[in-house]
């Protein structure tokens, strides 16, 4: 009796396919993988088959192709190529034998069967059955056909009668199908028994962008390669061939325009018209219409003359032209496919389609993109149309609208009017730069600096140049003298300038005070030219760095920052007021307000804000998150705002710096530090001497939660050098130093560590910063221990304890039951210890704190575990054994330890082994309680 096949499957990435997929072949159950053309069935087929052979599976593969399908058996020849005679020979019957080797083109008179009929294919199909039996025998045999959907039909019925009188042979298939168009693919003659459908699921954007730099493509910037993957749609396939066609039309060669068009080449533009010719002429008519739409709706298709649109979008659903029908615009499946429609069709149909929509739409955006279709070269007429159509997309909250619609008013601006000109195509680049789209920005306003612009539109120019630059501000030092020439001396200009010369002495020089005077100087031009939009920027500038510095004026120049008259675009943009309120708020230990600040701008800016904006609040809300002990939240709010980073093309050390905090504090410590490791490459590169000190904390504390001491210690002094270099005053706007005190006493250094606490506690209790003295406390524990008073200790840490009790930060008090419960088991009280650490491991848990959990429950299961005898010191070892134990006691990696001592990592791997069996411990925490615990050799 034939086996029901399991549904239809979509895993949720690639990864958890293949994970499915291997435990199915595993179980004995057939597997099937399903999509479209490209999508990477077959790459994921032989990591799957090279997986199985791995694992001691003999492989019959086959791949046929489409003009192959009417040659018989060829399947099998491709199956058995590698079945020598002398396995046929010993397995089938004479008749059986011949009707195999006739099948095979292996008889000595040549092909086909001696006779047809019945008899001739039953022996064909038992000398199948008995063939792939034999080979049972000596070991499991997996079946491997890609491209199942081309499998010539004698091939597959000879496969199908084995396989279904094979149920108890170790013999499993694994084949790769094409979706057919509007269905699923029937394998059910190829895998008759149980069988796991998985359908191939896209590559995520950053999957794509992974592969296109693994590639022979050269390493292109941020935008291009975030550009390939959505517009292939997470097809590895297109995005190779968008990429290479991309490199041969680069202007140089290899250099391509990142804002310009993608080609669509040749065989993507075949592939898709593939897909299109099975619809009657009527749809594809409307599908024209569709995708000369800037917004098709079925309401609009039918008001510019397609009276059928809704079968004939129903007839393009069902071949997977379109995405099935939701609420809002129609959807086509493939982002390049309404381009490959417009450009198939002549320019007759194009303008009829323009035509009839401009007369349709009720929307002037809509419209006026018609009428740009329809109106080439000058117009006055057309371009005022456009320049208020691109208005109200921008008052809509939709820069990247309104950036086309403006570049496409001054493309049609008569060149009599240079002042029109240049005003629509600086107000495109602006409108750019808030849409996250940087090449385009840069482009226009070269496009002005090219001219004869007057300073004021030069000056407009040279700002939309550094604000597309992102952290990068490095890259356009050479900008800001020209600037400054061209500004001369209005007041307006000069404000924007200074403003802008503020963040890049904070980012580029590293100099906070530089900064402040700059951020001074511009909010008092900017008042005096009545420019409140620069002022209030400059404002909320000044008032950040004065948190930073420790300045008591802070509060006071946040509250004209936050006075009235607002401008809205300040207002819930990243730099002004109300997220710089809600900094404000952590550092009075206001939690729950910080949040509700957040997730209120939050809203405001993913409908009218920019991307940068966007991936700065959701990275804000992620470490509120954090510090609430929200982490599985955290975690989804960190990934968001790395995928809005990807996709617009900015600077993504801030967002991989969130994911780093998110991942350590819920999540993976591998993934966690591999973030904070990328977070501050892109820093590095950037010259962003603003973020890179918070790239360094999270590596260090991440490496001190892996028990990393060495690396740790190493890389938070360096944040220590760079924060206190740049002037930070006020220990809780980045709290590093609790960390790094933990470091230096766990190196040792715990004279180092006191004085450093010293300090910090002083600035804390002069500007009441309440919150960050529990975790001071904790570190100053550790100390009391290190100096020999481990009591006492303890009565810090209990203190500390209930003083974070009192706070709303749940993953600090965690951390300090931890500490705890440490400090206990070091002294010998395994009870104390214990409910210590029970506690901690319930606030983790409460918190989803997995990583701190995981270590807490570590140490628990070291105090249930038996005594063990004494272990042999350091004299059992031999000097080079004592020198890499040590060092790796105190933290340092083998890497490191190897460059320490000028020996390979190998040495350091084989003297490592010998130790541990020598001192009979097993890992490295039991090293370092070996060599470094009170009372140890």
């Amino acid at each position: 009796m034939r086996g029901r096949p399991y549904p239809q499957t979509r895993a949720a990435d690639r990864d958890a396919l293949l994970t499915a997929a291997a435990d199915a072949l595993t179980a004995g159950t057939g597997v099937l993988l399903s999509g479209e053309p490209g999508i990477g069935r077959t790459t994921l087929l032989g990591r799957l088959a090279a997986g199985q052979a791995a694992a001691g599976r003999r492989l019959l593969r086959c791949q046929p192709a489409p003009e192959e399908r009417r040659l018989p058996h060829l399947g099998l020849i491709d199956l058995f190529a590698e079945v020598g005679d002398a396995v046929l020979d010993s397995a089938l019957a004479p008749a059986e034998l011949a009707a195999l080797r006739a099948a095979l083109h292996r008889s000595e008179t040549g092909g086909g069967p001696p006779h047809k009929g019945a008899d001739a294919l039953l022996a064909l199909h038992m000398a199948v059955l008995k063939t792939l039996a034999a080979l049972c025998d000596r070991s499991p045999v997996l079946l491997v056909v890609d491209d199942a959907q081309w499998l010539d039909p004698p091939t597959a019925h000879a496969l199908a009668f084995a396989l279904r009188r094979a149920r108890r042979l170790p013999l499993t298939v694994l084949a790769a199908a094409r979706t057919p168009p509007g269905g699923e693919p029937a394998a059910e003659r190829l895998l008759p028994g149980p069988q796991l459908r998985l359908q191939v699921p896209p590559m995520t954007e950053r999957e794509t962008t992974a592969l296109l730099a693994e590639s022979e493509l050269p390493s292109w910037p941020h935008p291009l390669p975030a550009r390939i993957a959505q517009t292939a749609a997470g097809n590895p396939y297109l995005a190779l061939e968008l990429g290479r066609a991309l490199l041969a039309t680069g202007h140089p060669p290899g250099r391509p325009d990142p804002g310009g068009p993608l080609p669509v080449p040749a065989t993507v533009r075949a592939l898709l018209l593939d897909r299109l010719a099975p619809l009657s002429a009527r749809a594809r008519r409307t599908l024209l219409t569709a995708g000369a739409a800037d917004r098709p709706t079925v309401r609009l298709l039918r008001r510019a003359g397609r009276d059928h649109a809704a079968a004939d979008l129903a007839e393009a659903v069902a071949l997977g032209v379109l995405e099935p029908p939701r609420l809002g615009p129609v959807r086509f499946s493939q982002p390049l496919m309404p381009r490959v429609v417009y450009e198939a069709a002549g320019p007759d149909a194009r303008r009829r389609a323009h035509t009839a929509l401009a007369e349709a739409a009720e929307d002037p955006v809509e419209r006026a993109h018609h009428l740009a279709a329809l109106t080439p070269g000058w117009d006055a007429r057309t371009a005022a149309v456009l320049a208020d159509a691109a208005a109200t997309a921008r008052r809509r909250g939709a820069p990247a609208t309104a950036a086309r619609l403006g570049r496409l008013a001054a493309d049609h601006t008569p060149p009599d009017d240079p002042a029109a000109d240049a005003d629509r195509r600086l107000t495109a680049a602006e409108d750019a730069v808030a849409a996250g789209d940087y090449p385009l920005a840069r482009r226009i306003a070269h496009e002005v600096l090219a001219g004869p612009g007057r300073p004021a539109e030069r000056v407009r120019a040279w700002i939309v140049v550094v604000d597309s630059c992102g952290q990068a501000l490095a890259e356009v030092a050479d900008v800001f003298p020209q600037a400054l020439e061209d500004a001369r001396d209005d007041p307006e200009l000069l404000a924007r300038l200074h403003y802008r010369m503020s963040w890049r002495a904070w980012l580029v020089a590293g100099s906070a005070a530089t900064a402040h005077t700059h951020a001074q100087r511009s909010a008092v031009l900017a008042r005096q030219a009545g420019d409140r939009r620069t002022e209030l920027l400059a404002l909320t500038q000044q008032s950040a760095l004065e948190f930073y510095l420790g300045e008591a004026a802070a509060e006071q120049t946040l509250a004209l920052a936050l006075a009235a008259p607002q401008d809205p675009r300040v207002l819930f943009d990243h730099n002004g007021p109300v997220f710089l309120k809600h900094r404000r708020h952590l550092l009075h230990d206001r939690l729950d307000d910080a949040r509700t600040e957040l997730r209120a701008l939050i809203y405001t800016v993913r409908h009218r804000g920019s991307a940068e904006s966007l991936c700065q609040c959701l990275s804000g809300l992620a470490q509120v998150e954090i510090l609430r002990g929200s982490c599985e939240r955290a975690l989804d709010l960190a990934h968001q705002s790395l995928r809005v980073t990807e996709q617009a093309g900015l600077s993504q050390g801030p967002a991989w710096y969130a994911v780093a905090l998110a991942e350590a504090a819920g999540g993976s410590p591998d993934r966690a530090l591999a973030a904070a490791e990328r977070a501050r490459r892109h820093s590095e590169d950037d010259d962003d001497q603003l973020f890179l000190p918070r790239a360094l904390h999270a590596e260090g504390q991440i490496r001190l939660l892996r028990g990393e001491t060495a690396a740790a210690l190493h890389a938070l002094q360096r944040t220590r050098l760079l924060e206190l270099g740049q002037g930070q005053g006020d220990p809780a706007v980045r709290r590093w130093q609790a960390d790094l005190a933990e470091a230096l006493v766990a190196a040792g250094c715990a004279d180092e560590a006191a004085a450093l606490l010293a300090e910090t506690r002083a600035q804390a209790v002069r500007l009441g910063r309440r919150g960050i003295l529990p975790v001071l406390d904790r570190s100053a524990a550790l100390v009391t221990e290190a100096r020999g008073d481990p009591a006492a200790a303890v009565t810090r840490l209990e203190r500390a304890a209930a003083e974070a009790a009192a706070l709303p930060y749940r993953l600090e008090e965690a951390r300090t039951r931890l500490t705890l419960g440490r400090v206990h088991a070091r002294r010998g009280d395994p009870r104390a210890a214990r409910t210590a650490l029970a506690e901690a491991a319930r606030l983790f848990t409460r918190a989803g704190a997995r990583p701190w959990l995981a270590l807490t429950t570590a140490e628990l299961d070291g105090l249930d575990a038996p005594a063990a005898p004494p272990a042999p010191g350091l004299t059992a070892l031999t000097p080079t054994e004592r020198r890499v134990a040590l060092l790796v006691a105190q933290g340092a990696t083998n890497r490191e330890t190897a460059t320490i001592l000028t020996v390979s990592v190998k040495t350091v791997e084989a003297a490592l082994t010998r130790a541990y069996r020598k001192l009979g411990v097993r890992s490295r925490v039991s090293l370092s309680r070996a060599l470094l615990a009170p009372g140890a050799d």
